[in-house]
C-alpha cells in the first residue's frame, strides 16, 4: 500500500505531520510505504531530529505551498510545485492509492474534482463527519461543509454515498439512512426536505428510515444521517464546540471526550476516483497517525472502486 501525505500542510506542519507519519509507519508495521511530499530539505532534518531513518520514507519534493489563505483555485495553477497538487498528481497517475492532508480543504476538494475527477454518475462529491453515539457506535454524518446548498436528487446521492462508506470502510451491515429534519413525521420540514424523503423512500439501494431529529443524532437512531453541507457543518462545530466547553471546565467524561477530532483523523472525499482524506487543520500527531490509519483503511477496502462500481 502507498500512502501519501502533504507534509507541508495544517496549522503545525511539518514537525507533527511527520511525527505522525513515523508513528503511522510502526502501527502498519511497514506494510505500507509512506511518501511524503513537502519540501526534501526541511523533511529530511526534521527525521534527523527524530532520529527516524529517511530510507523508510519516500521523500518527494514539492516545496511550495497552498496556505489556508490561498484561493484554491487559483493556487493551483501559481503553485504546481505545491505538496496538494504534486500528490495528486501522484494519485492521478497510480503512483500511490491514497493522498491525505490537513492543509486547505478548498484546495483538496477542487484538486480532486479537477485532478482525479468526479465519479460519473455522481453530481456532488461530498465530505463526512464520524458522530460517536451513547450506545459506542458510530454514525456518518454528510455533507458537513463541501455543499452549502443542495437539490433534492444530491442529497439523495448523499444517502447512497454515506450508505457505501459505512458498508465498505466502517463495516456497518446494511447501514440505516436517517434524513435531518425538524420532525419526524413525513409531512415535517421545508421544501427541500420533503422531496428528498419522498426521494429516499423510492431508492432500493438504501435502507431508509425516516427522518431524524437533532435530539437524536447521537443516539444511533440512524448510521448514516444526510443534510445538507451547511446545515452538517454547524452539527460538526456545535459537537466540537460542546468538547471545547467541557474541557474547559475541567469535565473528564468518558463520551464526551470522543469528541475530540483527533480520534478519527481524517475524512475521505465521496464521489471521486481516487482515494483523498482530509484532516482537520489544526491536527497534531495523534491526528495525523489516526487520518493515515484512516487512509489506510479507506484504500485498503478500495472505497472509490466500490463507489464507481455501484454508480456504473
Amino acid at each position: 500500500m502507498n500512502i501519501g501525505l502533504d507534509v507541508s500542510g495544517g496549522d503545525f506542519a511539518p514537525k507533527v505531520n511527520l511525527v505522525g507519519a513515523v508513528q503511522a509507519k510502526r502501527a502498519l508495521n511497514d506494510d505500507a510505504l509512506i511518501f511524503l511530499f513537502g519540501d526534501e530539505t526541511e523533511i529530511r532534518k526534521e527525521l534527523h531530529a527524530l532520529q527516524e531513518d529517511s530510507l523508510g520514507f519516500e521523500i518527494v519534493h514539492s516545496p511550495e505551498i497552498i496556505s489556508m489563505e490561498d484561493h484554491p483555485t487559483r493556487a493551483f495553477s501559481r503553485k504546481p510545485n505545491a505538496s496538494i497538487v504534486v500528490g495528486l498528481d501522484y494519485l492521478s497517475e497510480g503512483k500511490i492509492d491514497v493522498f491525505a492532508s490537513t492543509g486547505n480543504t478548498g484546495a483538496m476538494l477542487v484538486g480532486a474534482i479537477y485532478k482525479i475527477n468526479t465519479i460519473p454518475g455522481v453530481i456532488r462529491p461530498c465530505i463526512t463527519a464520524t458522530i460517536p453515539c451513547v450506545n459506542g457506535k458510530r454514525s456518518v454524518l454528510l455533507d458537513v461543509g463541501s455543499n452549502a446548498d443542495c437539490r433534492a436528487d444530491v442529497l439523495c446521492q448523499f444517502a447512497e454515498l454515506g450508505s457505501l462508506y459505512a458498508e465498505h470502510v466502517l463495516k456497518i451491515d446494511k447501514p440505516r439512512i436517517g434524513l435531518l429534519n425538524i420532525g419526524a413525521e413525513e409531512s415535517k420540514g421545508n421544501l427541500l426536505t420533503q422531496a428528498v424523503y419522498k426521494m429516499l423512500q423510492d431508492t432500493e439501494s438504501i435502507r431508509f428510515v425516516g427522518n431524524i431529529e437533532g435530539r437524536d443524532i447521537f443516539t444511533n437512531k440512524a448510521d448514516v444521517i444526510v443534510c445538507d453541507g451547511f446545515t452538517g457543518n454547524v452539527v460538526l462545530k456545535e459537537a466540537e464546540g460542546f468538547y471545547n466547553i467541557i474541557k474547559e471546565r475541567g469535565i473528564d467524561d468518558e463520551y464526551f471526550n470522543l469528541f475530540n477530532f483527533e480520534n478519527y483523523g481524517g475524512t475521505p472525499i465521496l464521489g471521486i476516483k481516487g482515494n483523498v482524506v482530509i484532516g482537520h487543520g489544526s491536527s497534531n500527531e495523534k491526528a495525523v497517525l489516526n487520518m493515515l490509519l484512516h487512509a489506510n483503511e479507506v484504500a485498503t477496502n478500495k472505497l472509490s472502486l466500490k463507489i464507481k462500481k455501484e454508480f456504473n
